[in-house]
């Protein structure tokens, strides 16, 4: 059994982009500079946020935060996100999500412009993803193809199983899995809440993806032998036996699946790493943009 790294590999990526961004420099260009918008106290948002930091100072990218508060109304949020549009030493932003009930996340990632969208969550993103356009993708999905790719798993012609439908993960997932690339050229089957016969569907994928949310979901039944297992999932689950009572687990048990996949991705330590790493690589490739 195979232990996909996302960990090393993101800091593998991050090198690269670090000799990208110093062989610019020494030809006198900008240093990429990435901002970030988070709203509330949320401890997620935030440690997440804080890893994004830590990797633009690693990757020798210049980084600003927005920090509002979590009463902030929605016009002054939109007002914040404008700033950052218009303020053209920033090449690329995010607006950390979950957003307070209150606000319309829809209509804040739409006020974003899609040529600072490094999220790649503006609809003409998903727009040109869905055609096969350039375009930012999203870095998670993102980061599992980049993941793919360096542990040279076939694809072309296997059977992809999604499970998950979300517009971050699940949905575009689906379409870099089917296109017309290397890795790519997967028959895809998109599963999610009202999916029948869920278990019979995924005994069948080469390339199981969980992205639903719900920790330990898929279990050692649910897997075919030697199938490559990419969890997407973060849940935090009570165990008294460390410090802080908690820790983060993943879709998939583990132990289970490791004992049939073929190869098979770490919570923590598998596709969140990679997801900081797309997001950079958007960004470098936002301030490589001609103008």
């Amino acid at each position: 059994m195979i232990l996909i790294d996302g960990k090393s590999t993101s800091l593998q990526i991050q090198e690269e982009i670090k000799a990208r961004v110093e062989l610019r420099a020494g030809d006198g260009h900008k240093k990429p500079h990435l901002a970030a918008i988070i709203v509330g106290d949320n401890p997620a948002s935030r440690a997440y946020v804080g890893h994004k930091i830590k990797a633009c100072e690693r990757v020798g990218f210049e980084s600003t935060l927005v920090e509002l508060s979590e009463s902030v109304q929605e016009e002054q949020l939109l007002m914040e996100v404008e700033a950052l549009n218009n303020d053209e030493s920033i090449d690329g932003f995010i607006v950390q999500l979950p957003l307070p009930d209150h606000i319309d996340d829809q209509k804040v990632l739409e006020a974003v412009r899609p040529d600072k969208d490094v999220d790649g969550f503006h609809p003409v993103n998903a727009g040109n993803l869905s055609l096969g356009l350039p375009g930012f993708q999203p870095a998670t999905p993102s980061g599992i193809i980049e993941l793919l790719k360096r542990y040279e798993i076939e694809t072309s012609g296997k059977h992809a199983v999604v499970i998950g439908r979300s517009a971050i993960v699940g949905t575009p997932m689906t379409l870099l899995l089917s296109r017309n690339a290397n890795p790519g050229n997967c028959t895809v089957t998109l599963c999610h809440s009202r999916t029948q016969n869920l278990e019979e569907i995924t005994r069948t994928a080469d390339i199981l993806i969980a992205a639903i949310g719900r920790p330990h979901f898929v279990t050692k039944s649910m897997i075919k032998p030697g199938a490559v297992i990419i969890d997407v999932g973060i849940n935090r689950i009570p165990d008294p036996s460390r410090k802080s009572g908690s820790r983060l687990t993943g879709d998939v048990d583990f132990e289970g699946a490791s004992e049939v996949a073929g190869s098979i991705t770490p919570v923590p330590g598998g596709v969140g790493p990679m997801t900081i790493a797309m997001l950079l690589r958007n960004t470098l490739e936002a301030t490589e943009r001609p103008v």
